[in-house]
C-alpha cells in the first residue's frame, strides 16, 4: 500500500468526538494521517491486526472473501471507523479487508493506543458499544434478507438502507453514493448480470431512476413495499 502522509485532522471521527477534550492532544501525538488513491486496499483479510482507521474524507468498502466471491459487508464514510473487527481478546488477524472507492483521507492509530483511549474515555467506550450493537443488528437483518428474499426484494432493501445511511445531504432521492454494479452485486449477494437486470426492473416499475452510476429513489413507498415482500 502506497500512501501519502498528511498532517491535517478535523477531529470529526468517532474517536475524536467522544474523548475528553484533554485527550485530543494525545491523539494528535499518536495518529498517522494518510491519503489514499481510489482502489487502494489498506486492510487485508488474514493479516495481523495493527490498529484502527477513521475516515476523514472519502468512501471505503469493507469486504471479505467467501470462497472465490467477494462479499461487501458495509460501506464506510467520513467519520466512520474501520478495522474495529480486529478488536478482540483472542483474535490477532483482521477478519475483513478494506479498500477505498474514491480518494480518501484516513486517520490511523495503533491498537495499544486505541485500547488505552477506551479505558480512559468512558463516553467513547459507551458509544463504541452502541455502534457494535447496531452493526450486529444490521448484520443479522442482512443475513435474513440474503436467505429469505429474492434478489429484487434484497436489492430494494439494500437501496433503502444505503439511502438512510448516506443521503443526509441529498434531498432529491439520491442514495448518497455512486457504486459500480459489481460492488452493488457484492453488497446484495448476487451476480453482476442479475443486479443489472434487477435494476432495470426497478426502473420499469418506477421505483428508481439512474444517471450513470448514481441511483435515485423515485417511489419510496414502492421500494419499501418490495423490501418487505416475502
Amino acid at each position: 500500500m502506497k500512501s501519502k502522509k498528511v498532517n491535517t485532522c478535523d477531529h470529526s471521527c468517532l474517536m475524536c468526538r467522544y474523548v475528553l477534550q484533554d485527550w485530543l492532544g494525545q491523539i494528535d501525538l499518536h495518529r498517522k494521517n494518510i491519503k489514499l488513491k481510489k482502489g487502494e486496499q489498506f486492510i487485508t483479510e488474514g493479516e495481523s491486526v495493527r490498529g484502527i482507521y477513521f475516515i476523514q474524507s472519502g468512501l471505503v468498502k469493507v469486504h471479505r472473501n467467501l470462497g472465490d466471491k467477494e462479499t461487501i459487508v458495509r460501506f464506510a464514510k467520513k467519520g466512520d471507523i474501520v478495522g474495529h473487527r480486529g478488536v478482540s481478546t483472542e483474535q490477532t488477524v483482521y477478519p475483513i479487508s478494506a479498500t477505498t472507492l474514491e480518494v480518501s483521507q484516513l486517520c490511523f492509530v495503533e491498537m495499544p493506543f486505541f485500547l488505552s483511549t477506551l479505558r480512559i474515555n468512558p463516553e467513547l467506550s459507551y458509544r463504541l458499544m452502541l455502534f457494535f450493537a447496531d452493526e450486529l443488528h444490521l448484520s443479522e437483518q442482512k443475513m435474513t434478507q440474503l436467505t429469505q428474499l429474492p434478489v429484487k426484494n434484497r436489492l430494494a432493501w439494500s437501496l433503502l438502507l444505503l439511502h438512510r445511511i448516506f443521503s443526509e445531504e441529498h434531498k432529491d432521492g439520491y442514495i448518497g453514493l455512486s457504486l459500480s454494479k459489481k460492488d452493488l452485486a457484492s453488497y446484495v449477494g448476487t451476480t453482476y448480470e442479475t443486479v443489472y437486470r434487477t435494476l432495470s426492473e426497478l426502473i420499469e416499475l418506477g421505483a428508481i431512476m439512474m444517471d450513470k452510476k448514481d441511483i435515485f429513489i423515485k417511489n419510496l413507498q414502492l421500494l419499501q413495499d418490495l423490501s418487505e415482500e416475502k
